[in-house]
């Protein structure tokens, strides 16, 4: 038994479910109390995120719901869903990096089977404001909506 699980047993727990690096990020943000190292946390994904192509920032591709100008798009590879990112707002790129190397690499099955409980596990909504915890939903609902379309078969927006 880890020093982590012994501080949150209920949360740690529910990490074994999820996908390995979901999971590892989930732990990261768990080890910090501190909103402000959570932010901190937040930021540096942000800075790691690879830049998105201009030609992805369509309508279809906007997260709505997002109080920032928020873009994601999804590419099936080998069965596996990749997704690029990006936001006019520095804490909710943390948040789209966050999810995009969560979920990079998944199927749409997983993907689409993940429940939103690993977003209050990582304790983000004690941080962050009401608008942005909502957006960090509807980020990872417009990942979900374009892990069905492949699902379905189909393209959803370019890309």
């Amino acid at each position: 038994m880890n020093r982590l699980s012994i501080i949150f047993p209920n949360l740690v727990m529910a990490n074994a479910t999820l996908p390995p690096n979901l999971a590892k990020i989930v732990e990261r943000f768990q080890r910090h109390t501190d909103p402000k190292k959570r932010y901190e946390q937040l930021l540096w994904y942000g800075k790691k995120l690879e830049p998105m192509m201009e030609e992805g920032k369509i309508a279809a591709n906007k997260v709505q719901g997002c109080v920032s100008q928020v873009y994601i798009t999804a590419d099936l590879e080998d069965g596996k869903v990749m997704y690029q990112g990006d936001s006019d707002a520095q804490l909710v790129k943390g948040l789209v990096a966050l999810l995009i190397q969560g979920l990079n690499g998944l199927t749409p099955t997983e993907i689409v089977e993940l429940t939103p409980d690993f977003i209050e596990a990582t304790g983000l909504q004690v941080s962050l404001t009401p608008s942005r915890a909502n957006g960090f939903y509807n980020i990872f609902k417009m990942m979900q909506t374009k892990a069905i379309a492949f699902q379905l078969g189909q393209s959803y927006g370019e890309g």
